[in-house]
């Protein structure tokens, strides 16, 4: 259907799997999947709900009459009890204990939080190879000498492999942050409407233990192995903040390192992947825009600013529970998470095929190294009985000339120039020898294989594995 909007993060960018995490179905499922674990503990623990209900609760939990329930929702103006009413439809047995004790951020509250951990799960893993694909690129490229850039003006030389790695620790950084937020993300249970649990006081006759062992119960039926110490009416609304924080910086490091490929695309030292039919330009045939770069550039702004809406709505809760972060949350937190699952596949995807010109880089580096190993050779000059002053003013005079030369659009000759010079002392063949570029690339490759083996143990394969969607 064409004749209604479509979110593009739905429709163009995001993956399947995080399309179906934050579908509907997967949603109202995992909210049924709640009720049937609150009604299988209070069973165990002693409450008038039988085998049976709870079997015809789980024989019918994939029936899902929507619209049914949206029918009821436009009645009763409440999304929960909608559903718990089509539930109960479904599996009429049990219709009356659906719920029990229960408010309805229960159900809402927990679901999310199982959907934004897989989430994050899932961002891990695709971020992991990013990461994966960096310390390859890195690693091959880890001795090729390239013009380094402060302030986007040439300086020392580095190498294309260094360069990787400012990338990648960022996203090791990011990658920290991510593993931090999943470890933080604790059970809210079943706390009653202001967390005081009072209606399960009344249900379990005071037996604070037995409510206790229904919240462990419930929050081990879905991988949970802790509950929040204390909750309002909801979980606290800072574990949205911290997981858009993460996904935030994920979003920071890979607009940087996308931006400094279209940069050096732009110089035609490296280029993002470039397909055979692919068109550059609608009027411009002849055009190889780094576009992969660009959208990643496109949807980590985006991203950045969606989320300052967690920061906002963390502040904003009002005593035990506010609903004014309800809509903002339906629609910030699951763009949010496509979002950043859209830019990592871009990222994925250009980090698998860089394609470095080696000759351009080659080129561009001897254009400025001439000017780089002035000062090696002010001091072999002088080693070798030059005068310092004099040799100093022999550079500056001749670097002037070819910087007005480069300036006309001509080759750089200040090589050339000081090879003719006499005060240096050195010859034709000890001029090249002192250029090489490797001679001014410091400790890069060393650098980078130190770096990339310190990272390995965070890559290992089984943390690849997919989380299960368990519809």
């Amino acid at each position: 259907m064409n004749d209604v909007y479509q979110s593009p993060l739905a429709s163009r960018y995001a993956s399947d799997y995080m399309l179906r995490l934050f579908s509907p179905d997967t949603r109202i499922l995992t909210w049924r999947k709640l009720w049937i674990s609150l009604a299988r503990a209070e069973m165990k623990l002693g409450l008038p709900i039988t085998e049976e209900q709870v079997a015809e609760m789980e024989a019918h939990i994939g029936e899902i009459d929507y619209d049914c329930a949206a029918a009821r929702e436009k009645e009763v103006r409440h999304d929960v009890m909608a559903h718990v009413y089509t539930f109960g439809k479904a599996a009429p047995s049990a219709a009356g204990i659906i719920h029990l004790g229960a408010t309805s951020c229960y159900v809402t509250d927990n679901a999310d939080l199982v959907i934004y951990r897989d989430g994050l799960k899932y961002i891990r893993r695709e971020l992991k190879s990013v990461i994966k694909n960096l310390a390859a690129f890195a690693d091959e490229y880890k001795a090729l000498p390239t013009l380094g850039y402060t302030h986007y003006q040439p300086a020392q030389l580095v190498t294309v492999g260094k360069r990787a790695t400012l990338w990648m620790q960022d996203l090791v950084s990011d990658l920290k942050e991510l593993d931090f937020a999943i470890a933080n993300i604790k059970f809210l249970g079943c706390r009653g409407t202001t967390g005081t649990e009072a209606s399960f006081m009344e249900l379990f006759e005071g037996d604070t233990c037995k409510i206790d062992e229904m919240n462990r119960m419930i929050a081990a039926d879905f991988g949970f192995d802790e509950l929040f110490g204390v909750a309002g009416q909801t979980y606290p609304r800072k574990v949205d903040s911290r997981i858009m924080n993460a996904l935030s910086s994920i979003a920071q490091s890979l607009y940087r390192m996308a931006n400094d490929i279209r940069l050096l695309q732009h110089d035609r030292q490296l280029e993002e992947p470039f397909e055979k039919n692919q068109i550059g330009s609608s009027a411009m045939a002849y055009k190889r825009n780094p576009m992969r770069s660009e959208r990643i550039c496109s949807l980590a702004r985006y991203l950045m600013a969606d989320a300052m809406n967690a920061h906002m709505t963390a502040s904003v809760q009002w005593l035990e529970r506010t609903l004014d972060d309800s809509a903002n949350r339906r629609i910030s937190l699951p763009e949010g998470f496509l979002c950043a699952d859209a830019i990592i596949r871009l990222a994925r995807n250009v980090t698998d095929g860089l394609h470095v010109n080696e000759k351009i880089v080659e080129r561009t580096v001897m254009d400025y190294l001439p000017f780089i190993a002035t000062e090696n050779l002010l001091m072999e000059g002088v080693k070798r009985g030059g005068d310092r002053q004099k040799l100093h003013e022999v550079i500056r005079t001749c670097s002037m000339e070819a910087t007005r030369r480069m300036k006309e659009g001509l080759d750089c000759d200040l090589l050339s120039r000081l090879k003719e010079e006499k005060e240096f002392g050195l010859t034709g063949e000890e001029f090249d020898e002192l250029l090489k570029p490797e001679k001014y690339i410091g400790r890069c490759p060393e650098q980078v294989s130190a770096y990339i083996g310190s990272i390995l143990p965070l890559l290992d394969d089984a943390a690849l594995d997919t989380p299960e969607i368990n519809l």
